[in-house]
């Protein structure tokens, strides 16, 4: 599919939310939010990124920090509202499943009904185990009531589709920290504040 077909289903989407009250259009996407490297920004001169901090060698021994924590978010349509979530680890399809679970408990609570994610698809989104279980829960949720999930796949080369983009850039501006490396703890607290969001215990990888 065109990356125009692709915007025409988005697009779709976008008015079916819009014409429904208790659904939610979501733009989603992951972001690893480094606490080493420049924040990679069109506003920021070119060159090769540059460190903002060099830690001292002892430091590494005693850091057990990730250098990027992966954070999982959702843009609200409707609200403009962000829900984030961070992971202990990476972004892999049982950590999809269950930000999307944890997202539809939010929403149920507000009397949603379905949610529409607008996702590029990355193999956490688009796999079969990703898919098969979106699958089983809508067909429980329209069998005993709850929030459904509605996807549109967005090509991995066009960002410019998604409107959760251009916030993760600010939000990266916002996190600039020259002076010093921040801890990892330090930021998800910025982050969270930066997009007005209540810290949640992050979301584990599991591991086999």
């Amino acid at each position: 599919m065109t990356t125009g077909l692709i915007a025409g289903a988005r697009d779709r989407l976008i008015r079916l939310a819009e014409a429904h009250p208790g659904w939610v259009l979501g733009f989603q996407g992951e972001v690893w939010w480094s606490r080493l490297a420049r924040p990679g920004l069109h506003a920021w001169a070119g060159g090769e990124p540059l460190r903002l901090h060099e830690p001292a060698a002892d430091a590494a021994d005693t850091d057990t920090d990730p250098e990027a924590p992966a954070c999982y978010g959702l843009l609200r349509g409707e609200t403009g509202g962000m829900l984030l979530r961070f992971v202990r680890g990476r972004p892999v399809s049982q950590v999809t499943e269950d930000f999307l679970a944890w997202a539809r408990e939010r929403l149920a609570a507000e009397g949603k009904t379905a949610l529409l994610p607008v996702w590029d698809n990355a193999a956490w989104h688009v796999g079969k185990r990703a898919r098969s279980r979106i699958k089983a829960h809508d067909r429980r949720a329209k069998a005993e009531g709850g929030v459904r999930t509605v996807a549109c796949r967005l090509p991995v080369k066009a960002p410019w589709l998604n409107a959760i983009e251009p916030k993760r850039v600010h939000g990266k501006r916002a996190l600039v920290e020259p002076q010093r490396k921040l801890t990892a703890a330090e930021v998800v607290e910025r982050v969270c504040d930066y997009y007005g969001c209540e810290p949640s215990d992050p979301i584990t990888q599991q591991v086999a």
